[in-house]
């Protein structure tokens, strides 16, 4: 299978945007028009620039406003065509995409343009090119694959077939399964994207909101269905306009969408068993079980800060590691492991972040199947030296630095704890009810949601959310939560706009650190409640204001809302299920831990409450302008 990018999706110059789609993995890439006339070299020097970084170039893109044309016009379209056909030769390049007219003076009507196209075959056979038609949404006549594979049949030429494009055809709501019957050889090329569900003019919505296929809402999965069954077998490629891609950094798109195609592919090939596809075996997404634990980068009075405060939720240091600085800390399934090693990558995470999560464990099925389907993808393979009696955990490098290391039963990895850890003898003071991870809050630049959505989807059996809106008092958050089946991990993905949220803030205290808040669930948030006073816990304190509130918002038991009040904790429901919420002070920049009580029926993470968590969170941060001080 040839994977392919149109330049116009990724930002930068020509030769950056080559870079990184070579880096990313590509076989070839579109070039369009717009790229190819503001670069300062010519044709040939472009073939071979092209050539250098290990590409091909199996579409160059766009002709527009070619069919059904009245003279003197349609002789001027036949002359642009024949000069781009010379610039084609050039580049070493033998397909054209040309788009549906969209000009006034188009008369239109399906022979009229079949006409067109066979003369025009005849003029691209003598040019040793091939044409590709291809239906736009809003095109003036033309606007459906349908009527453009018509034109192409009856244009019956070997040098004039079919472009799809999955926005053109999805967007429109139109069913891809009818390309099913049109003849694979005669679709020249396949573009794809996604793109959310919008109610917005076509042609707006497809020049700023396209995005990775597995990024939106469109079935993409259903159109690359019907294009294999037809036999297709040429390349696969990309083709997004969006305004944040445009802005942002192209290796980072470039990897995204390639992660896509294969990710997309495989799925095809799974729900598509007869249909032969040239693409090397894929485990499938991966279940995962829970998290395994959670690692902090802590060092000196950060450490000991960090040990107080797991001390007052109830923690105890149950471990520490036989080779290495690194302490366990337990309660329940729960792991907090602070790492306070001067070299490897805690080390480094610690340098250029201070206190913070530098590693994430994840249980799962197969450790050896989840990093080869993470590889497969694109993701790189991390690992440090391992000392003696020390296990080898599989492990990939995610977003942003963040690094993921996968444990499971069959191969003995779960036994690391006993292994490696060595018990400290303390006792625990204290139990307060926590049992397990409920979620992890991840925040990011909102630029960079839809990277960190799709690495989740495309790796593990995860489904995400809609997007919500968080108000902050100085801005907008947007929140998304992917989550796996039994919620066995989830995520809430949350994108800052601004340094003036708290979000927003904590990424640019900690440089960019990615996990916010930690949210631990129990079973008895009141029980918790008392247990965590005992241990000196801190909540985070709320105003009378929301508990007045609560009280006009919902029917709450008798004596409920005193409770809630006494301790601080928040509430929220969902078609009678509750949901309860309680939160420690900020630490380290601007995280958190949250405390939980999920009950059945409630599949929500209070995002009713945000907004006033986020106010109580600022009213004990330093005030707006004083800049924050490091120890």
């Amino acid at each position: 299978m040839k994977t392919s990018i149109a330049t116009v999706s990724i930002s930068g110059n020509f030769r950056e945007k080559l870079d990184a789609i070579a880096k990313a993995g590509y076989d070839g890439i579109e070039i369009f028009e717009q790229d190819f006339i503001a670069h300062d070299g010519g044709p040939r020097d472009v073939a071979r620039m092209v050539r250098d970084h290990g590409l091909d170039i199996p579409l160059f893109q766009p002709f527009r406003d070619f069919e059904c044309l009245p003279e003197p016009l349609r002789s001027k379209a036949f002359d642009r065509a024949k000069r781009k056909f010379d610039v084609m030769n050039e580049l070493g390049t033998d397909l054209i995409l040309f788009c549906s007219s969209c000009h006034p003076a188009s008369l239109g009507g399906i022979d009229r343009a079949a006409d067109d196209f066979a003369e025009l075959g005849e003029v691209a056979k003598a040019h040793g090119v091939r044409v590709g038609y291809e239906a736009l949404a809003w095109g003036r006549h033309i606007n459906d694959h349908r009527d453009a594979w018509e034109i192409v049949r009856r244009a019956d030429h070997d040098n004039i077939g079919l472009i799809v494009d999955s926005f053109h055809t999805l967007g429109r709501k139109l069913d891809p399964n009818s390309i099913r019957s049109i003849p694979g050889d005669k679709i020249f090329f396949v573009q794809l994207a996604d793109a959310p569900l919008i109610d917005m003019d076509l042609l707006y919505w497809s020049r700023h909101f396209r995005n990775m296929p597995g990024e939106g809402d469109l079935d993409v999965t259903g159109f690359m269905r019907a294009v294999m069954a037809s036999g297709y077998a040429g390349p696969i490629s990309l083709e997004i306009f969006n305004d944040q891609f445009r802005g942002g950094n192209p290796l980072t798109i470039a990897q995204d969408g390639y992660r896509s195609l294969i990710s997309l592919m495989d799925d095809v090939r799974t729900v598509e068993p007869t249909i032969a596809l040239d693409l090397p075996p894929i485990p499938p997404r991966v279940g995962v079980d829970g998290v395994s634990f959670i690692e902090f980068a802590a060092r000196g009075e950060d450490a000991q800060k960090l040990s107080t405060l797991l001390s007052s939720l109830g923690f105890v240091h149950t471990a520490h590691h036989r080779n290495k600085e690194i302490g366990l800390w337990q309660q329940g399934d729960i792991r907090i492991v602070l790492n306070s090693e001067d070299s490897g990558h805690a080390a480094h995470v610690w340098n250029a972040r201070g206190l913070s999560v530098c590693d994430i464990g994840l249980k799962v099925g197969s450790a050896k199947d989840t990093v080869a389907r993470a590889t497969a993808l694109g993701a790189s393979p991390f690992e440090q030296p391992i000392g003696p009696g020390e296990l080898s955990i599989p492990a990939i490098r995610g977003l942003e630095g963040s690094v993921l290391h996968f444990i499971d039963e069959e191969s003995g990895l779960s036994r690391v704890w006993d292994v490696e850890f060595v018990a400290t003898g303390e006792a625990a003071t204290a139990d307060a009810g926590l049992k397990r991870i409920d979620h992890i809050a991840q925040t990011m630049s909102y630029d960079n949601m839809l990277s960190w959505t799709l690495f989740y989807t495309a790796l593990f059996d995860m489904d995400k959310s809609p997007m919500v809106d968080v108000i902050d008092p100085d801005g907008l958050v947007r929140s998304q939560v992917v989550e796996s089946e039994g919620r066995g991990f989830c995520v809430s993905l949350n994108g800052a706009e601004t340094h003036r949220t708290l979000a927003g803030d904590f990424l640019a205290q900690s440089f960019g650190a990615s996990v916010q808040h930690i949210a631990l669930a129990t079973d008895d948030i009141f029980a918790t409640a008392e247990a965590l006073k005992a241990c000196g816990f801190d909540p985070l304190p709320l105003s009378d204001n929301y508990y007045a509130d609560l009280a006009a918002r919902f029917d709450l038991a008798p004596g409920l809302l005193e409770r809630l009040k006494a301790t601080n904790v928040f509430y929220d429901e969902l078609n009678g299920s509750p949901f309860f919420q309680l939160y420690s002070r900020s630490f380290a920049g601007g995280m958190f831990f949250e405390i939980v009580q999920r009950e059945p029926g409630y599949g929500g993470y209070g995002a009713a409450n945000a907004p006033f968590r986020i106010a109580a969170q600022k009213r004990l941060a330093r005030p707006k302008g004083m800049p924050a001080m490091k120890g």
